[in-house]
């Protein structure tokens, strides 16, 4: 085969190793496509993407947090949940989707992320219909335990194949909008809960039993959608049957990709390999930082709705619908910091930024007496806990190279972040109401304990980094990678 009949290799319009600067100048220069081509193929990418394992992860949380709509619209009287029987049902969704964590980026890669994404998102979808048939309160105990197992692969495999289609300084705002849309779907978890609960007795089944019912159906439905638009990795979408862009457009993604940290072409599995990554100090510390994050916000939104109803004096009906516009807040906050992240390539600054707006949100949640400060600490808490979700995702996937690695790190980075959440089920307990002061104490020293990490991480690296502009270390094996803190 002569030169000219070998097929072009993404790496022909790649610079050298040694001579790669991590910066978007950089890798904006492309020979083939301007700037302004580059964004027309990167936004569909967007659209396909982005958007979709959007609605998805929307629904996802819908039936992760529904519990405490359902809580509010009679599932506690009608299954006798007395003493610590909520926080049972509630937390029995976590061992096994902590446990089962570190499979989902193996998974997605083997089975392919449309057929694993869609096809674990419709079973769960069905799983959570079951849920509004339930007798006894154990039964949803079990639903919630193989709910937690079918959706303890799904997160670590978005952030994984997102982290594989975007360069580090495009993918804060990425991430931003994909949880984004989780919260759009926590904000309205209330509304459309309020809105079911007027099927009260409707066919013999009582409103939160509804509540269950429809929302199943919707995630059955938007699985069905995701089937059908849902992207392979970008290093297989050329010999791929769902294929959305010409050839050379993939070659684009991929020579910007290989620009931006090298490690697009992706290595035979080896299970020593992958799981040695776990001896790297970044990944657990990344990991903390998000488990920081998760418990304050997975207990916003399973308790604020019983915050609002008992220590507030509101009705069910508008503790039902408060609970969307702390979230609306969040959702600002969230694109704000995102944009400002990826256009000035900082990480740490914002995330200290948000554990303070929520360091101030909290005490004014759980100390004050008057509705209108606990209305502003409701709303602080939610925003600045929700809006260093993404901001955390895009710290550790900005600071991780190798595929293999970062398939590892995303499941440790989500499964102590589903640690969180197992946490702060627990942590506002029934008899602490209506201050539920443990909870709020426990938050804010975690919220502290985000930004000593920040704070020590940003040393260790500025120190790392100094090192590599004096040729004494390469990270990750690759010359001129750089740490961004």
């Amino acid at each position: 085969m002569t030169d000219a009949d070998r097929k072009p290799d993404l790496r022909d319009h790649v610079e050298p190793v040694e001579s790669r600067k991590p910066t978007l100048e950089h890798i904006d220069d492309d020979p083939v496509y301007s700037y302004k081509d580059q964004r027309k193929i990167i936004r569909r990418v967007d659209i396909r993407l982005i958007l979709m394992l959007g609605f998805m992860h929307c629904v996802c949380l819908i039936d992760r947090g529904n519990l405490g709509s359902a809580a509010v619209a009679g599932m506690k009287k009608e299954l006798d949940l007395i003493g610590n029987r909520y926080n049972k049902i509630a937390v029995s969704f976590f061992p096994p989707y902590i446990c089962l964590q570190v499979f989902g980026p193996i998974l997605v890669r083997k089975i392919g992320p449309v057929n694993y994404l869609s096809g674990v998102c419709f079973i769960w979808g069905a799983v959570m219909l079951s849920g509004g048939f339930v007798k006894e309160w154990p039964q949803l105990v079990g639903i919630r335990i193989i709910i937690g197992a079918l959706e303890a692969g799904f997160f670590p495999a978005c952030v994984y194949l997102i982290s594989t289609w975007y360069t580090r300084y495009d993918i804060q705002r990425r991430y931003a909008i994909f949880y984004l849309l989780g919260c759009v779907a926590s904000a309205f978890t209330g509304i459309l809960s309020y809105g079911i609960t007027f099927m009260n007795g409707l066919q013999g089944l009582s409103a939160w039993r509804w509540i269950f019912i429809i929302q199943g159906l919707i995630t059955c439905a938007i699985a069905t959608v995701g089937w059908f638009i849902l992207v392979d990795f970008p290093d297989r979408m050329e010999s791929s049957k769902r294929k959305f862009m010409s050839n050379d457009e993939y070659e684009f993604i991929l020579r910007r990709i290989e620009k931006d940290r090298g490690d697009v072409l992706l290595e035979p599995f080896n299970a020593r390999k992958y799981f040695a990554a776990g001896l790297d100090i970044n990944i657990w510390a990344f990991g903390f930082i998000y488990f920081s994050c998760t418990t304050t916000a997975y207990a916003v939104t399973y308790f604020l709705p019983s915050i609002y109803e008992k220590g507030m004096g509101f009705s069910e009906g508008t503790s039902l619908c408060l609970f969307a516009p702390p979230y609306a807040a969040a959702g600002v906050l969230m694109v704000v910091t995102s944009w400002i992240g990826d256009k000035y390539h900082i990480r740490g600054p914002i995330l200290i930024f948000n554990a303070l707006v929520t360091i101030t949100g909290l005490p004014l949640l759980g100390f004050t007496s008057g509705v209108a400060p606990r209305m502003v600490g409701a709303f602080l808490t939610t925003m600045g806990c929700n809006a260093n979700i993404p901001a955390a995702m895009a710290y550790q996937a900005n600071n991780i190279r190798g595929q293999w690695k970062r398939a590892f790190a995303s499941a440790v980075f989500v499964g102590l972040g589903a640690s969180g959440g197992m946490t702060g089920s627990l942590i506002f307990r029934t008899q602490d109401a209506p201050g539920y002061h443990p909870g709020i104490l426990t938050c804010v020293g975690l919220s502290v304990l985000i930004i000593i990490m920040v704070m020590l991480l940003s040393v260790r690296f500025y120190i790392l980094n100094k090192r590599v502009d004096r040729g004494e270390l390469v990270i990750g094996n690759l010359p001129g990678f750089k740490y961004t803190y």
